[in-house]
């Protein structure tokens, strides 16, 4: 997105539109970036599952329940590694994070009903071992930086564990098998009501975890002038971004924009104007993109404008735009000092056609906004089999 997010009002409503609120560009990559760890950690997880069954089948070979157990966790461990194989071969769609959040918090509960489905009801209630995994599907939620994930794992977790706990206790008698008393103990509701909490705390516990990386990631990427981006935050997206247009095989253009003669606006009217033209500034062209985009202040009077999926043609036809908006822009000055106008020179380059890499596109940008200036200022240069001009009037 083109503009960091806000912390919210304080009210009810507020708070629940920053909780439901998507991840921005970098967080979200970022959390699809760990979908490999966290399918290497869940293959590690189902096998050490399988340990169980696979003991009990090799105690007791005969008994059908055991061969169930065994198969199954067997295949949810082949499912693991499917997974696994997918994810680290880039196949990581956008529902990619609600999928692997759903299974990771399912595969835990097949495991508990297996253990009911096979005769085993109290090691499904009262199990050490298969239920706290509950707790490193839902703390893996924090590494997809998504709140909306880690209330779906929470909410999932409390759903399906009560789920197991309702099929125990209406297909058995629990206090008919003295042996699985013996080791897991009687079954006791206080005790399952206190696990559903924690499961709940262990929800919100990661929603605050994710609410707090959103917002140090919003005071690292925010320009605190101006309210855009900075540089620093367009330099991890712009990578980011052309991986993708390549990927997808499409266009990606970099636009570098600079106000013309700042340095004498500066000199008329004094600092504190200028930084109003910059922000005056910053929010228009802001408003002039899609959330897609990415607009961040490059340093000084510069800015620089991510373009994605769009060809150099439309990139020419939008900066063109903002160029005519900034020149029609009244600036309110402070401190009675009237009123006054700024105008943009911009240049453009386009993946593939202008560079393949970051530093290349940046480059090429860079140039063509040394031309327009060269050529008058108030005016976007562009590609193209020859530089293709625009110029104010």
């Amino acid at each position: 997105m083109h503009q960091v997010e806000t912390s919210g009002d304080g009210s009810l409503t507020g708070l629940w539109r920053r909780l439901w609120r998507r991840p921005d560009g970098v967080l979200a990559d970022a959390g699809r970036q760990s979908e490999l760890v966290v399918a290497r950690v869940r293959v590690a997880v189902t096998a050490l599952l399988l340990l169980v069954p696979l003991a009990n089948l090799l105690l007791q070979p005969g008994l059908p329940e055991h061969r169930i157990g065994f198969g199954v966790t067997l295949a949810a461990l082949l499912s693991t590694i499917a997974v696994y194989s997918a994810v680290r071969r880039d196949r990581r769609p956008p529902w990619l994070g609600v999928a692997s959040t759903t299974f990771d918090v399912s595969l835990v509960s097949l495991a508990l009903l297996t253990y009911t489905l096979t005769g085993q009801p109290l090691v499904s209630v009262n199990s050490r071992v298969a239920f706290e995994v509950y707790f490193l599907a839902i703390a893996a939620t924090c590494l997809r930086y998504d709140v909306r994930l880690c209330l779906l794992a929470g909410a999932l977790s409390v759903v399906q564990y009560l789920a197991v706990i309702l099929l125990a206790t209406t297909a058995y008698d629990l206090s008919a098998f003295p042996e699985q008393i013996a080791a897991y103990g009687n079954f006791d509701w206080g005790s399952e009501i206190s696990r559903l909490l924690l499961l709940a705390i262990a929800a919100a516990l990661s929603s605050v975890i994710v609410l707090r990386a959103r917002d140090l990631r919003r005071l690292s990427a925010l320009d605190r002038m101006t309210g855009v981006f900075n540089r620093g935050h367009f330099d991890e997206r712009l990578p980011v971004e052309l991986s993708r247009a390549e990927r997808v095989g499409r266009p990606l253009s970099v636009a570098m924009l600079d106000v013309d003669h700042f340095k004498e606006f500066n000199d008329r009217y004094g600092h504190a104007a200028g930084d109003v033209g910059l922000r005056a500034i910053a929010e228009r062209v802001r408003l002039m993109t899609r959330r897609s985009d990415v607009l961040a202040r490059y340093g000084g009077e510069e800015f620089v404008l991510l373009l994605t999926d769009t060809s150099a043609e439309l990139a020419l036809e939008k900066l063109e735009e903002i160029r005519a908006e900034v020149q029609a822009l009244v600036i309110e000055l402070p401190r009675g000092l009237g009123q006054a106008t700024l105008t943009l020179s911009a240049g453009i380059a386009t993946y593939p056609d202008d560079g393949t890499n970051a530093g290349e596109l940046v480059d090429e940008a860079d140039v063509r906004l040394f031309r327009a200036k060269d050529l008058g200022r108030n005016r976007v240069v562009g590609g193209g089999l020859s530089a293709t001009l625009h110029r104010a009037g």
